[in-house]
């Protein structure tokens, strides 16, 4: 499982207003449950149990609900490899809260043997980076949301 099908089932406990939800797959148990601190995420494989917490994603306020509205998201023209810098000792092209303006770098995919960088086409401050480092992506699948700079 990965960090956007905990969050579509997040949004789904919310919609639905459910205080838990458990679901198993491929011999993986996830139980999500709402506590006043939040969401907690119980995950059990091969009987060992790890739990671990998540933000409770909700509308806390009409200006957070707008603000989320308003992201820019930079998605994978491609299929292959994100990588955050140009080289493991490197430093990451960007990070949270950065400005991006375009035609700067943001990442590199890494396609059939083939580094291919990603260009931001607008300004934008980083707001989150969807992906880890080295995780395979697919076309369409977003990288980085951006907060629009006029």
């Amino acid at each position: 499982m990965n960090k956007k099908e905990i969050e579509e089932m997040i949004k789904l406990m919310n919609e639905n207003k459910l205080s838990e939800l458990e679901i198993e797959r491929n011999g993986l148990k996830i139980k999500l449950k709402k506590e006043t601190s939040g969401i907690e995420r119980v995950v059990e494989e091969g009987g060992a149990k790890q739990k671990e917490a998540i933000h409770k994603i909700e509308s806390s306020s009409q200006e957070e609900i707008k603000k989320k509205a308003n992201l820019i998201e930079i998605t994978s023209p491609m299929v292959g490899t994100f990588y955050r810098a140009p080289s493991p000792e490197a430093p990451p092209f960007t990070d949270i809260d950065k400005i991006v303006k375009p035609g700067d770098i943001v990442c590199i995919i890494e396609a059939m043997k083939l580094m291919n960088e990603i260009k931001s086409e607008v300004k934008g401050k980083v707001i989150e980076i969807c992906v880890d480092n080295g995780a395979s992506v697919e076309y369409g699948q977003t990288l980085f949301k951006l907060e629009p700079i006029p």
